[in-house]
């Protein structure tokens, strides 16, 4: 038997592109072939079926989606963090010309609701930022740098749908209006804290 001569998770990556950017629903397999470089048969006996693939893609997302986990968990004050985190997501909005948004957002609001197995992914991923999120708000009450006054449960979970609304709201709000209405959106999460 022949070894196969890719990388599936190379595969996964940039079948995560072709999703990314279409959906789920509105990419073909065809469009994953052309995408990833593999023919059909390749695909489905790696991943299974396009739903397969899609979920590795999602499981793949975790990766580009660490660099704000590191974030939270760096030096600095936790409320500095917290608006550094914000910010970028409000740039990465405005600078993306293709308005892709986050995958596992995009996820959500297409396949949560129908797909236990994409429901169960897009928690993982939710449920990573706002345990990171819990954890920096806690060292911010305790250093007197975050008010005592709502639960870091409570204030991470709030600041996790924050940024997933904003990624939404930059999806559907006119270029010309994207930057204003995304940094009031920054300016009123960051003055709960």
């Amino acid at each position: 038997m022949r070894a196969k001569e890719f990388e599936p998770d190379e595969i996964a990556d940039a079948a995560m592109q072709v999703f990314w950017q279409r959906g789920y629903a509105a990419t073909s397999v065809q469009d994953l072939v052309q995408g990833t470089g593999l023919s059909r048969s390749s695909l489905y006996s790696t991943f299974e079926s396009k739903q397969g693939l899609y979920q590795k893609a999602l499981q793949r997302y975790a990766a580009v989606t660490t660099s704000n986990v590191e974030l939270l968990s760096g030096p600095g004050l936790p409320q500095a963090l917290i608006r550094q985190l914000l910010e970028q997501v409000a740039q990465s909005e405005c600078s993306d010309p293709q308005r892709r948004g986050c995958l596992v957002a995009n996820a959500s609001l297409e396949l949560g609701a129908h797909d236990p197995a994409v429901a169960t992914l897009v928690s993982q991923n939710f449920q990573r930022l706002q345990k990171a999120l819990e954890k920096l708000i806690q060292r911010g009450q305790q250093a007197g740098d975050i008010r005592s006054t709502q639960s870091p449960r409570a204030l991470a979970r709030f600041l996790v749908n924050t940024m997933q609304g904003m990624r939404v709201l930059g999806k559907g709000s006119p270029a010309s209006q994207r930057r204003q209405c995304l940094q009031e959106v920054v300016d009123v999460a960051l003055s709960t804290l």
